[in-house]
């Protein structure tokens, strides 16, 4: 009998756990551990946030991986041990023949001073019900959506949010001033200076000022305070917190003393042997010099190109399976409309991706790309 240890039930976890009940003989165990009960599309922080849709129609309880004869295991992961393949979970320790990291990145609001206090973490789903009250109930002045980090899951989410806020307000009647601030020097980088000034101009038509390089130190009261000295007050502010690797998966050595986890970038091995890692946890590199962005629809293919890695280990061969890095984000313009950010990110010699002119038709597929991962998942 074999196991195979997942850690983290999110895209790149979920992804891997199917295929490799597939491949395996009935008596080898794959279990599947994480710490929350459900899985929840990213993106439907949004919808929730100006009451779109609710939080709950796109939860499923992980259990029910369990009718598939996917284990799982609910509980805090409390230390990793690589060279052995074992995870300590609540003080219970599970060994395994093969591991995949796919614990995804921890949000670290408490590392800007003010933050946790002054905010909404709009990219917390727990927090999105206190978020969602705070903007019914404003009445007029200025929304900032502060990016205090990077890198960040889902780039365009926050531009996203802008525009579907700015809707949410007409609607309401509202008058209010909204911004987005970044640390970057465009708004998604990717994109270049072409690409960015599209999306900048699409703010700028619906009144949403942009911020680039405005790297956020401190929140005190209602003002952010910036790094170049500069303050400026909000009478409501929404945050995209510092993102980092879990701090399990920090301790445990997989990252090197950095902040993500380093993998071959094709195949999501680590330095452990049996160990891979895959979705926001790890750190890959394009041929621009730049990080590959967080995504998960990225998070999926890792975790099948991971699965079929483990899977030729135990038959004795080399894995054929390669990550490719192809793919996309919605970006949502409203109202029922969204552009497509994508491409070919591994390509040589530089990443080759493109914006799309906003269409009912990405605004259908953003939706249908939850409904078939949800159906395929959790009904089999």
């Amino acid at each position: 009998m074999r196991r195979v240890l997942i850690l983290g039930g999110g895209f790149g976890g979920l992804a891997a756990a199917w295929r490799l009940r597939a491949a395996l003989d009935a008596e080898d165990e794959v279990i599947l551990v994480d710490r929350r009960a459900h899985f929840m599309m990213g993106f439907r922080k949004t919808w929730g946030l100006v009451g779109a849709a609710p939080l709950e129609a796109g939860q499923r309880p992980l259990r029910a991986l369990e009718r598939h004869g996917i284990q799982f295991v609910q509980g805090d992961l409390t230390a990793l041990d690589l060279v052995g393949r074992a995870a300590e979970v609540d003080g219970a320790r599970y060994a395994a023949d093969a591991i995949i990291v796919a614990l995804g990145a921890e949000l670290a609001p408490e590392t800007v001073p003010g933050l946790v206090e002054n905010s909404h973490n709009v990219y917390d789903p727990w927090a999105i019900p206190r978020a969602a009250e705070a903007l019914r109930a404003f009445t007029g002045g200025r929304l900032g959506i502060g990016i205090f980090g990077a890198p960040y899951k889902c780039p365009p989410a926050p531009f996203e949010m802008a525009l579907l806020i700015q809707g949410f307000f007409a609607q309401r009647g509202v008058s209010a001033t909204l911004e987005v601030f970044s640390p970057l020097p465009l708004s998604l980088p990717i994109l270049g200076e072409s690409g960015c000034s599209v999306i900048d101009a699409r703010l700028a038509e619906h009144g949403i000022g942009f911020f680039a390089n405005h790297k956020a130190t401190a929140v005190e009261g209602r003002e952010v305070v910036f790094a170049n000295g500069q303050r400026r007050a909000y009478d409501l502010l929404l945050a995209v917190p510092p993102h980092r690797a879990p701090a399990v998966v920090r301790q445990s050595g997989l990252t090197n003393g950095g902040p993500w986890a380093p993998v071959d970038p094709r195949t999501l091995a680590t330095k452990f042997p049996g160990v891979y890692a895959v979705g926001d946890v790890v750190e890959i590199m394009m041929a621009n010099g730049k990080p590959l962005p967080k995504a998960g629809v990225f998070a999926e293919a890792m975790g099948l190109a991971a699965a079929e890695g483990i899977l030729a280990g135990f038959e004795g061969r080399a894995s054929a399976a390669r990550f490719e890095g192809t793919g996309g984000c919605f970006l949502e313009t409203g109202p029922g409309e969204a552009m497509l950010v994508r491409g070919e990110f591994l390509a040589e010699p530089g990443p080759r991706v493109e914006l799309t002119e906003p269409s009912r038709a990405f605004f259908d597929e953003k939706r249908a790309f939850e409904a078939e991962r949800l159906k395929a998942w959790f009904e089999g």
